[in-house]
Formats: C-alpha cells, structure tokens, sequence
C-alpha cells in the first residue's frame, strides 16, 4: 500500500511554529507579571506620597510623582491655556495657570471646567496665593491620537516645555507641573481634587489566563504528537 504519512519537514514546521506560539504565551504571561510589578509599585507610591504632610515644592525636575507639596505665589492668569480632558464630571478643559513664585514659576492645574464654560465664570484669585497640591510628571508629545497644536491653542497634554515657550516664560519648572487639590465645591470652577489615585488592577488576572493557555496548548500539542507517534508503524 502507499505510504500516506505527512512527510517530515511538515511535522517539523508544525511544531516550529507551536514552539514559537507557546513561548509568546509565555512572554504574554511574563509581561503582565512585570507590569503586576509595576502597577503595584505604582499604587503603593500614591498611598505613600499622595497623603503624606506638603513638602515645598522642589526645584529638581526630577521630582517624584504624586508628591504633596505646597507652593506660594502669583497666578498668571493672561498665560492661562486649557488642555483637553474627560473627566467624571464629564468633558471639558483642564485650566493650566502659571504660579510665580520666589524661586520658579510653577505651572498649576487649577482643575476642571465643563465645555462652553466661559472664562469670565472661573474664579481668577489675585495677589498671593498658597496652593497644596500632588506633582504630576510632563506630559510631552501629545496622545496617541493628537498632538498639541501651540498655534491653533489646541492643547491636549501637558507638554510643559512646549507651553512655556507658547507663554513665553522662560524660568519655568519642566519637569512636573501640580494639581491643585482645592475644591470649591459643586458650583466653583476650576473644579480642582480630580487627580485619580485609584488605579483598575487586573494584570494578575491576565497573566494568570495567558499561563493557562500556555498549558492547555502544550497538553495539545504533546498529545498530537503522541498519537503521532503511535502511528507511525510499518505500512502494508
């Protein structure tokens, strides 16, 4: 009879290629553990900073993120630029104010306003002000989506160098920027205390399911190959 067994180098090909699927499960399955890793490095740095005593705030731009600090100063409202956002609150602007302090100029962000809220409706304070706040880190090179536009005063990341040179502020601290954590209330905008601290935590699920896949698929693929195997005896 004819030999109708698949011929080897095809066999060989198979396998290769489950080979390199299983280990991308693998990876996939490492690579949410690492960001596991990161996610809760991340969760621990808010509950350590974010809630801690304001310290001043640094000159280094190397400040870490989610730091409580203060900060006294003048506001700069004509410099002020609106940045896109989507918050709980709904869609709108985040308002960015230049702070001139003793030392730097601080960029602020005041907080929320809703879209098609007029400036004239925003509280503006004069003189000097103190502010407390968590340091946020620059937000350089837009979204994935769009980029900051300077000459059309469309803004939609905090790109703090990129904004200073359009406010024409050249002491400006680039490394970080502030979020105020005032809040008024309902009815007063900027609406500031919206930094999120809560961060969705699922990677172990994700790599909990990639590993399983992983599994299953090797029990696959060994069991093909031993029925393979078994039937490879001599033909007639």
């Amino acid at each position: 009879m004819t030999d109708t067994r698949r011929p080897f180098w095809v066999d060989a090909l198979i396998l290769t290629l489950a080979g390199v699927l299983f280990v991308t499960m693998i990876g996939l399955g490492n690579w949410q553990m690492r960001r596991l890793a990161w996610k809760l490095d991340l969760i621990e740095q808010v509950q350590t900073r974010a809630f801690g005593d304001p310290v001043s705030a640094p000159l280094a731009p190397d400040t870490p993120e989610y730091l409580r600090v203060r900060a006294s100063g003048t506001y700069d409202h004509a410099a002020t630029l609106r940045i896109k956002a989507v918050t709980e609150v709904g869609a709108g602007f985040w308002i960015m104010t230049p702070l001139q302090t003793a030392d730097q100029t601080l960029w602020i962000n005041r907080g929320f306003v809703p879209t098609g809220l007029d400036a004239n409706d925003w509280t503006q304070p004069a003189g000097q002000v103190q502010i407390t706040g968590l340091v946020r880190a620059d937000q350089p090179g837009g979204t994935l989506l769009e980029s900051n536009a300077p000459g059309d005063q469309r803004w939609v990341s905090a790109d703090l160098a990129l904004m200073s040179s359009a406010a024409g502020i050249s002491d400006a601290q680039t490394g970080y920027f502030i979020d105020d954590a005032a809040n008024g209330g309902p009815d007063v905008w900027p609406r500031g205390g919206l930094t999120r601290l809560e961060f969705r935590n699922t990677h172990m699920v994700y790599a909990i399911t990639w590993y399983a896949m992983a599994i299953m698929f090797l029990a696959a693929i060994v069991g093909v190959v031993w029925l393979r195997i078994k039937g490879q005896g001599p033909k007639t």
